[in-house]
């Protein structure tokens, strides 16, 4: 990988993380395009300690918050000073810790697939096409009353493993957990809040034992064009995040849901042209890999 294509790559990574478009996906497909073929599943995870780091920025009040607030309701604090389990900001930290679970289990389980077959480029169109349509349905179908403060153990988990789908790219991680969102009847702000504090935990993770695995020498990058575009996502990122917010808060998905419809649409026709090679193994991964967890 190039400096030029570092930087490209970057600017995507930033722009695409949080809105429900898929990052990995479009990372896969122009690494294809601009020459410098697929960046990898460690270039991804890495890359995404950027813009999780902006997540980490621009919600640092309420995570100090909720972190703070957790701890202090924990059984080991002494009761006159421990809160109450059902203090909202501790409630929170617990469902944030729930709804990682999905995530972390299948990470370790499907480790192998995440880096290889699940790259295949059909099974990111599918993806791409599918999920849309599913997030439009459920923006137009679904009403939006639930706040997070109303938020159950079960929804926890639900959230949890429409996050997990987004190991495939494709799924998206910010549209996994906000179609989930708004199938359960949340706001749509409520969705994308949550969408962003459940991402930490689960990217920082998977970002730092990438790391760890490339300084052992179990996985390779390109060391300084990867940290570049870990920073460039970072700032491009921060900003999406406060565009995106405010975007939610009067509009709608459909545009996000239509732009994943047209790419998928695209990057099938640039395979079947040849322009484009899918890579990784045929679709039928995915059906090995659930009957792997069966």
């Amino acid at each position: 990988m190039n400096w030029l294509d570092a930087i490209l790559l970057g600017l995507l990574q930033g722009l695409t993380e949080f809105l429900p478009v898929s990052s990995s996906a479009h990372l896969r497909i122009f690494g294809d395009l601009v020459g410098s073929a697929d960046p990898g599943a460690a270039f991804t995870a890495i890359t995404q300690l950027g813009t999780e780091t902006a997540v980490l920025i621009v919600f640092w009040k309420d995570i100090v918050r909720i972190i703070g607030r957790w701890a202090r309701a924990l059984p080991v604090v002494p009761t006159d000073r421990r809160l109450p389990s059902s203090d909202p900001d501790a409630r929170m930290g617990w469902m944030i810790i729930v709804g990682s679970i999905p995530i972390a289990v299948l990470g370790l389980l499907l480790e192998d697939w995440i880096d290889s077959s699940f790259r295949n480029l059909w099974i990111t169109v599918g993806m791409l096409a599918l999920f849309g349509i599913l997030l439009g349905a459920a923006d137009r179908l679904c009403r939006q009353t639930q706040t997070l403060d109303a938020m159950t153990w079960r929804d926890a988990v639900l959230f949890g493993l429409a996050q997990a789908m987004a190991l495939i790219p494709g799924v998206s991680r910010s549209g996994g957990t906000i179609t989930m969102g708004r199938l359960l009847g949340y706001t749509r702000e409520a969705a994308a809040r949550y969408s962003f504090l459940l991402a930490m935990p689960a990217v920082f993770a998977s970002g730092l034992y990438k790391v760890v695995k490339v300084v052992a020498g179990g996985e390779s990058v390109d060391a300084g064009p990867t940290a570049v575009a870990t920073v460039i996502a970072f700032g491009v990122g921060w900003a999406c995040i406060i565009w995106f917010l405010k975007l939610i808060s009067t509009k709608s998905y459909m545009p996000f849901v239509w732009y994943r419809i047209v790419l998928a649409l695209v990057v099938a026709v640039l395979l079947l042209t040849g322009v484009l090679d899918a890579g990784g193994a045929s679709p039928v991964a995915l059906a090995q890999a659930a009957g792997a967890l069966a």
